[in-house]
């Protein structure tokens, strides 16, 4: 994990924002450079083929226990939004954070992916929004908000409406903010397992929160995030014998 930041997260950067002579290895989610060849593309891509802790998983059997609530401290943040050749990210402001037994994770951006990339018993939902925390240590921990078809997402059209027509570098909106914790469920129950990242290089040591409770995203919501992105997910990878825990 000695790679930028803006790489390392899930949704990394478009080669175009970076040197020629430091331009990682063209992925995609189909074909050659597809999810099953990541691990060969490069040499920093290698965990996506050898690690043992990969991401996402279809959660099917799990260990319910009392586990502590995630303690979300989010604020509103001014948008900036790109898209990156891989997904549409938003960057967060500083200060946005969810506690984690005691120990506060900084929320750096979020992202989607179409459908969700996490599968629960065997059912994958229409979209999932990954929101990517790190702490002082440098650990990453991710919250996975699932999406179903239904009603308009407020927040969600706020994004849709703000869209770059150009992949590349982040655009701050003027005079437009947004609020994640307006994005989160009211039931906050989840599923927690050790992961990675979900794209190279597919790095691990990754906490992984899945909420349980889905919110709603418009059909057309949906057709919209699909004309930039028709399918970003990568398939589910083998539990190996991780246990997964479900908050009761």
């Amino acid at each position: 994990m000695k790679r930028t930041l803006s790489f390392l997260l899930c949704a990394a950067l478009l080669p175009a924002a970076a040197l020629a002579e430091n331009k990682p290895a063209h992925w995609s989610y189909d074909g050659a450079t597809g999810p099953q060849n990541w691990g060969k593309l490069e040499q920093d891509f290698s965990t996506c083929k050898l690690g043992h802790n990969q991401s996402p998983i279809d959660i099917r059997k799990t260990s319910k226990a009392q586990l502590p609530p995630l303690e979300f401290a989010y604020s509103p943040s001014p948008l900036k939004i790109l898209d990156n050749g891989h997904t549409i990210q938003v960057n967060y402001a500083a200060g946005s954070s969810v506690t984690i037994e005691g120990k506060r994770y900084d929320l750096l951006q979020f992202h989607f992916h179409k459908p969700s990339e996490e599968k629960i018993n065997g059912r994958s939902y229409p979209m999932v929004a990954h929101l990517v925390h790190k702490n002082e240590e440098g650990k990453l921990a991710v919250v996975a908000v699932l999406f179903r078809k239904g009603a308009e997402n407020p927040l969600v059209q706020t994004l849709w409406d703000s869209l770059p027509k150009e992949k590349g570098e982040a655009q701050e909106v003027p005079g437009v903010s947004i609020d994640i914790g307006k994005l989160l469920p009211g039931t906050q129950g989840y599923y927690n397992f050790a992961g990675s990242l979900t794209t190279p290089p597919c790095s691990e040591e990754v906490n992984w929160f899945v909420l349980k409770t889905p919110v709603e995203m418009s059909g057309a919501q949906l057709k919209r995030f699909a004309q930039a992105y028709k399918h970003n997910a990568r398939p589910v990878q083998p539990l190996n014998g991780r246990t997964v825990k479900e908050s009761l």
